[in-house]
C-alpha cells in the first residue's frame, strides 16, 4: 500500500515539475517589456495616441519575428497622469519582470517614474517627457521626443528668423514646468538674436479667462504671442486673444498639437496661421512617415499624432537597443542605447551626453485647422 502511494506521489511531482518546466520555458521565449500612459484623465489625448503608436510599432515587431528571436510581451498599464498612479503602475510592470520600459506622458509622471527606475537601472526611453532633468535622474533614462528648453530655442530663433518679428510677449503658466521651461529659454534666446520682449505675463492651472492678462498685452502689439502651453489652454488663450483684439502671430510648443481638435470649426480664425515645434509631419513624403501613417490610420481610423509617431519610434529604438546588445541584460541594453544612432518616423537621432536627442525639430503652420509643414530646424 505504501508502495503505491509512493509511485502516487512520484508520478504527481513529476507532473508538477512539467507544468513548471513548461511555465519557465514560456516565459524565457518572450521578453517583457512594459510601458505606462495616461489612458484616462485630463490628458488622456495623450496617453492614448502615444501607447498607440507603441502597441502598433510591438506588434510589428513580434509579426516580424520579435526581439532576439524571442516574441515581445508588451504590457501598457494607466498612469492617469498622476505621479503617483504612474509609479504604482510602473512597479507592478517590474513586479511582472519586464526589461525593459517605455513612457510615460505628460512630463511629471515621467519624471517620478525616472527617479525609480534609476534605482532600478532599468532601461527606460520616454517618448513624450520633455520636462528637462527627466534624463538627469540616472544614466539609464533616454529620450525621443526634444526638451521644453530646446523648442523655446528653437521658437526664439524661428520668431527672429523665419518670421521676421522685432517684439515678442509671453503669456506663461506658472503652475505648469513644461510652460516655465520653454518660456525662459524663449526669453533668453530672443535676448541673445535681438528680439525684444515687450510684455511677460502670467498665470494659473485651472485659469479660464485670461483676457486681464491679454489686454495687458494688447497695449505694446507684439510682432508674435508665445503661448507655452498644452492645447486645452492654447486653445482658450487663442480665442480670447482675437476678441481682445490683439494681432499677434501665436507661437508654441508641441503641446499645441491637438489644438484644431479642441476649437470649433466656426473658431479656426483664432489659430490661423500659428505656428507650433513639433516632432514630424504627416505630410513628409519619405516612405517611413508614410508607411507609418498609413499603419496607423488602417488600425486605429485617425491620423497619427506626434506622440503617437514618437512612442513608434522608441519601441523600435528599444528593440534596436536590445538586438545590438545581443541580450536583455539591462547595463548592456543601456550601454547599446547610448551608442544607438537611428533613423525613424521622427527623424534621425542621436544622444547627447545627457540621453537627449540630437535632433531636427519641424515646425508646422495651422491652415483651415490643419497642420501644414512650414519648414525644419536643424540643431545648431
Amino acid at each position: 500500500m505504501m508502495k503505491k502511494f509512493n509511485t502516487v506521489l512520484l508520478g504527481a511531482t513529476l507532473l508538477l515539475a512539467a507544468c513548471g518546466g513548461g511555465k519557465e520555458a514560456k516565459e524565457a521565449d518572450t521578453i517583457k517589456i512594459g510601458c505606462t500612459a495616461p489612458l484616462t484623465g485630463p490628458v488622456a489625448i495623450y496617453g492614448v495616441t502615444s501607447s498607440n503608436g507603441s502597441k502598433l510599432a510591438m506588434d510589428e515587431i513580434n509579426k516580424n519575428g520579435g526581439i532576439l528571436g524571442k516574441q515581445v510581451e508588451f504590457t501598457v498599464l494607466d498612469s492617469k497622469g498622476d505621479p503617483t498612479e504612474a509609479i504604482t503602475a510602473y512597479n507592478k510592470l517590474v513586479d511582472s519582470g519586464i526589461v525593459a520600459f517605455i513612457g510615460d506622458a505628460p512630463s511629471k509622471p515621467t519624471l517620478a517614474i525616472a527617479e525609480v527606475a534609476a534605482q532600478d537601472n532599468m532601461p527606460m526611453i520616454t517618448p513624450n517627457g520633455t520636462q528637462f532633468n527627466i534624463t538627469e535622474a540616472g544614466p539609464n533614462v533616454f529620450r525621443t521626443c526634444f526638451t521644453d528648453p530646446y523648442q523655446g530655442v528653437v521658437l526664439a530663433n524661428f520668431a527672429k528668423k523665419n518670421l521676421k518679428a522685432e517684439t515678442a510677449a509671453v503669456l506663461v503658466n506658472n503652475s505648469s514646468d513644461y510652460s516655465d521651461g520653454v518660456a525662459k529659454a524663449f526669453l533668453e534666446q530672443a535676448q541673445k538674436v535681438g528680439l525684444k520682449v515687450v510684455a511677460k505675463e502670467g498665470y494659473s492651472d485651472g485659469d479660464k479667462d485670461f483676457r486681464a492678462q491679454l489686454t495687458k498685452i494688447l497695449s505694446s502689439a507684439p510682432d508674435v504671442l508665445v503661448v507655452p502651453d498644452y492645447y486645452e489652454q492654447a486653445a482658450l488663450i487663442t480665442v480670447q486673444a482675437r476678441e481682445v483684439g490683439l494681432k499677434s502671430t501665436f507661437i508654441g510648443p508641441d503641446g499645441w498639437d491637438g489644438v484644431a481638435k479642441t476649437l470649433d470649426v466656426t473658431a479656426y480664425g483664432a489659430i490661423e496661421n500659428s505656428y507650433f515645434t513639433n516632432h514630424y509631419s504627416l505630410e513628409d513624403q519619405s516612405p517611413k512617415v508614410q508607411n507609418f501613417v498609413k499603419a496607423y490610420k488602417e488600425v486605429y481610423n485617425e491620423e497619427p499624432s506626434s506622440f503617437a509617431a514618437l512612442s513608434y519610434d522608441s519601441a523600435y529604438m528599444m528593440k534596436a537597443a536590445i538586438e545590438k546588445a545581443g541580450t536583455t541584460e539591462k547595463q548592456a541594453v543601456i550601454d547599446a542605447l547610448k551608442e544607438l544612432s537611428y533613423d525613424g518616423v521622427t527623424g534621425h537621432l542621436t544622444f547627447d551626453e545627457k540621453n537627449n536627442p540630437v535632433k531636427d525639430v519641424t515646425v508646422l503652420k495651422i491652415v483651415n485647422g490643419e497642420y501644414t509643414f512650414d519648414s525644419v530646424v536643424k540643431p545648431e
